[in-house]
């Protein structure tokens, strides 16, 4: 486990959690040790959220310095996993450019190795100005997940995600089928009756985020604390944790919220380190650990 000098506000199994702002902290992880940092910054957003934001026009600048950090501490294989979704240009349809222009920069000093979208097909009509009053605008329903590495060959392995097969790839493992050339001029040979233990999944992620009551906020309400209105669904860190580390290796999520990533990263037997700037969503991220927790 990572020594930061600091004492965690809770330790588990596998991890710890941290109350601090997460530039101050991430300066306090070796370099080189991280295998995959993991998070939601907050979004550039036209409206003021609870657990902060910032302005479309100073969120480059504003996110760099913590960029920086973040390439220091990832191993030479280690990748770097952001959700960030868009914004609305403020009384317009149009959209903002931050997202991309934020990206561009990152290319500096990272690779892009994918980009990812996360559909949820739950979301609500947003923004509602242009799609429930003018119509003149579909609702957002994906969200971009940039994974960004600091090397071109980070260490990930589509086999740690691989999909149930189909009914009908179950059915032509089982029966075979006539090699051809499909009409897009693509040779289907031989090789494609191995059996490979399931499909590569996409990079399009489905996952409602619908959950209007789970454990945590039973348990946050119990306590008294305030839910996160911006929460992780576990399938999707699930996903990239799986893919991009082995059992052991050290996950971070600056950003961590209610934190989703470690628990995660628990339940798979990872290392973890998270970073929360609000006390009271610290403590109710303790209550996802139950009998994990280990005395202070």
């Amino acid at each position: 486990m990572i020594d930061t000098g600091i004492e965690p506000s809770y330790r588990t199994t596998w991890g710890q959690c941290y109350e601090g702002d997460s530039l101050e902290l991430l300066r306090q992880i070796p370099s080189n040790s991280v295998s995959l940092v993991l998070t939601s910054p907050p979004f550039a957003l036209r409206r003021r959220k609870a657990y902060g934001n910032v302005e479309a026009s100073e969120y480059v600048e504003w996110f760099w310095p913590f960029a920086v950090e973040i390439h220091r501490v990832l191993t030479d294989e280690g990748s770097f996993v952001f959700e960030l979704g868009g914004a609305w240009n403020r009384g317009s349809g149009t959209r903002s450019l931050y997202q991309y222009e934020l990206i561009l920069r990152l290319c500096k000093m990272f690779h892009l190795a994918q980009e990812f979208y996360w559909y949820n097909p739950s979301k609500m009509p947003t923004p509602a100005e242009w799609v429930t009053i003018r119509r003149t605008r579909v609702k957002d329903a994906v969200t971009p997940l940039w994974w960004l590495s600091k090397s071109d060959t980070p260490n990930a392995d589509n086999r740690r995600v691989l999909r149930p097969y189909s009914r009908s790839m179950r059915r032509l493992l089982r029966d075979g089928y006539q090699t051809a050339k499909r009409p897009s001029q693509h040779d289907i040979g031989p090789h494609f009756r191995r059996d490979n233990g399931g499909a590569i999944p996409p990079n399009i992620l489905q996952v409602p985020n619908t959950r209007s009551s789970d454990e945590y906020f039973r348990r946050c309400r119990a306590a008294g604390l305030p839910i996160h209105p911006a929460r992780f669904p576990a399938p999707v860190p699930e996903f990239f944790v799986r893919f991009l580390t082995e059992p052991g290796d050290l996950v971070v999520d600056p950003f961590a919220g209610s934190n989703t990533t470690g628990q995660v990263a628990e339940q798979l037997e990872r290392h973890w380190l998270s970073i929360e700037i609000n006390a009271e969503y610290v403590a109710g991220s303790q209550l996802r650990f139950g009998d994990s927790l280990m005395a202070a």
